[in-house]
């Protein structure tokens, strides 16, 4: 439906009122371009009689802007306090007009925060107004169900919360459209002053919030401040539970504040911390899975009987840490001996802490549990599987390995079967992940040799007029042109190595691709060091500039070399070393024996992984060596 033009807002009025110009608006709306108020009364007394249709060059009180907000919506919205009264005195009906969003000019007053706004407006409503439009006004609801109570707290207004509790106190026990309170509202907007000036003057004010909260459940992620504030004024907050029965402490201990958590526990009855959400999750379980160890202790230290507490699934809350790989929290557990008798609970399915944390594949939690004696990793779930048997199910093969040789090392046993029928770890789809590496691989060797090659013919410090090159006989030269044929020779033999395994599908291709790795690995060293042995050649007469030069490539190195090793080594180089001698003892001999037949692949990479450090080392003494050479 389109509207007449003539009802919008003229520009001068608009700009008029935007500003707070009393006497320019009163004057538009006389018909003069200024005056004072008293005039401009006695000018609308004057054309009282004639209508809006006749007045086309007069600006109107009942002109609005695209919302249609009214020029009394305007001067609330920005606090001019003496142009509402001015406005209010020439048309009270004002003060109940609404806009597109049924938004009046008190909620405009009141979502601005303008508290001397919000006074003025219910102070002239109570003037000129019948009581019932006055309650109608104070408890007006716009679009989205919102009082004014509702956007001031909601932005946070303490001055406009102030006076509109005061001036209508059961506003706060009204909730908007979506079924939030004004006391929720201010918690969320992060003022305690706001939650302050409610909980001071309303005592029956609501606190409900989205989900079946209460406005608690929002305080524990804000402040200590508003927790303190809302637990003393009704402590049965803290009991009360949401949609997914979570109360208060489940969300203080999920975020690990433990000033709220013992705040919380202070104001409620002991009961409190037994209570469990609709999955059987207690606060003690929540602060485990998210790792907060002083909360955990916390807890356990005030209501030790909570330890026992399992959720739906029969889980401890060492179950859960396991699971989400939390070690601080396993760490605490195997130390505490109240909580021993978690480290082997089963849960309804007959896993234990290891179980869950394998089949996570939490690498720290599981070295915890494997290195505590008092963990039994033999025990078998109601599927009759052992931790050590939930290797099969990684899908990750560096994750595979790391478990295996865990697994070994600590004497974990697999469950009783038949070797005939054990099948061969296929987690991961080796050939392709080989094939593509070993393409990138061959690219790489490709451009080593092509480097070397070049070296070769472009020597450090040029040739003679002989055709010799100048630096013949010295020692740093001598060593620059062993190691530039050590590359090439190197990646050239590498880059046959890969092209034959991606061309070959056999077993023994994948020996071919772990020496090809190894030659690449040797030529890019080799490369490095004869760029070294190059620059130190030509600096025979600045000895310090070749110490720095070789303090850097060894710093270098050793960082890259370190990193490298500790990324490919699955746990420690002793667990590895102990897994690859093995063991006199028979149930460890059987152990690696069961590996090698479900994972083949992991002594061949174990025994790769010693090599790499081995070569990794002889580099490193040959670069701090050879920066010491006399030229």
């Amino acid at each position: 439906m389109e509207q007449d033009e003539s009802v919008f807002m003229c520009s001068k009025l608009y700009i008029a009122a935007f500003k707070g110009n009393t006497q320019e608006v009163a004057g538009l709306l006389a018909g003069s371009g200024g005056g004072t108020p008293a005039a401009a009364r006695r000018a609308r007394q004057a054309t009282a009689a004639q209508s809006n249709a006749n007045r086309h060059g007069q600006c109107t009180v009942q002109e609005v802007t695209g919302e249609r907000n009214t020029v009394l919506h305007i001067a609330a919205q920005q606090g001019h306090s003496s142009l509402i009264a001015e406005l209010c005195y020439q048309d009270s009906f004002l003060l109940s007009t609404v806009n597109r969003a049924l938004d009046t000019p008190l909620h405009s007053a009141a979502s601005a925060g303008h508290a001397d706004a919000v006074e003025t407006i219910v102070r002239l409503a109570r003037a000129n107004l019948e009581e019932d439009v006055l309650r109608g006004i104070l408890c007006s609801k716009n679009m989205a169900g919102d009082t004014a109570l509702h956007l001031a707290a909601r932005h946070g207004h303490r001055a406009a919360v102030e006076r509109l509790v005061k001036l209508a106190p059961e506003l706060a026990s009204e909730a908007n459209g979506a079924g939030v309170s004004a006391l929720y509202l201010a918690v969320m907007s992060g003022s305690a002053d706001t939650v302050r000036a409610i909980v001071v003057s309303c005592g029956d004010a609501s606190a409900v919030g989205t989900y079946s909260q209460n406005a608690l459940h929002a305080a524990v992620l804000q402040s200590s401040e508003m927790v303190a504030l809302l637990v003393q004024w009704r402590p049965a907050l803290a009991s009360t539970v949401d949609i997914n029965k979570s109360s208060p402490l489940h969300f203080a201990a999920s975020d690990g504040d433990c000033s709220i958590i013992e705040a919380l526990l202070a104001h409620s009855p002991p009961s409190t911390a037994y209570l469990q959400d609709s999955d059987g999750i207690s606060a003690l379980h929540a602060a485990a899975l998210m790792g907060h160890v002083a909360a955990v202790r916390l807890l356990l230290r005030l209501y030790p009987a909570c330890a026992d507490i399992r959720d739906n699934q029969g889980r401890s809350f060492l179950h859960a840490a396991a699971m989400k790989g939390r070690s601080s929290i396993v760490s605490y557990t195997i130390k505490y001996k109240m909580l021993e008798h978690l480290l082997n609970m089963q849960d309804r399915e007959g896993n234990t802490p290891l179980h869950l944390a394998v089949v996570a594949g939490e690498h720290k939690a599981i070295s915890k549990l494997l290195a505590c004696k008092k963990v039994h990793s033999h025990i078998m779930n109601n599927a009759g599987l052992t931790p050590a048997d939930h290797i099969q199910d990684s899908t990750g093969f560096y994750s595979m390995v790391k478990l295996a040789v865990k697994f070994y090392v600590s004497g974990a046993q697999f469950r009783p079967e038949r070797q005939d029928h054990v099948e061969k770890w296929k987690g991961q789809d080796l050939m392709k992940w080989r094939e593509t590496t070993s393409k990138n691989l061959a690219i790489v060797s490709t451009l080593v040799a092509t480097v070397a090659f070049s070296a070769a013919f472009n020597v450090p410090g040029s040739y003679g007029p002989d055709g010799k090159a100048n630096l013949r006989g010295d020692r740093l030269y001598n060593a620059f042109l062993i190691l530039d044929t050590i590359a090439v020779t190197t990646s050239v033999v590498a880059t046959i190595l890969l092209i034959y395994g991606r061309a070959s599908r056999s077993h023994r291709s994948w020996v071919g691709f772990m020496v090809s790795m190894h030659f690449l690995w040797l030529a890019l060293n080799s490369m490095m060091l004869g760029f070294f042995m190059a620059v130190a050649a030509v600096m025979s007469d600045k000895k310090p500039m070749k110490i720095v030069l070789s303090q850097l490539m060894y710093s270098g190195l050793y960082i890259m070399m370190t990193l490298l090793a500790n990324l490919a080594t699955p746990g420690s180089l002793g667990g590895v070393v102990q897994f690859l001698v093995g063991s006199r003892s028979e149930p460890r001999r059987r152990s690696k024996r069961r590996i090698s037949r479900q994972f083949p692949f992991v002594i061949f990479y174990a025994f790769n992984v010693v090599a790499f450090i081995i070569v990794n080392t002889i580099v490193l003494v040959s670069v701090s060596v050879g920066g010491r050479l006399p030229q």
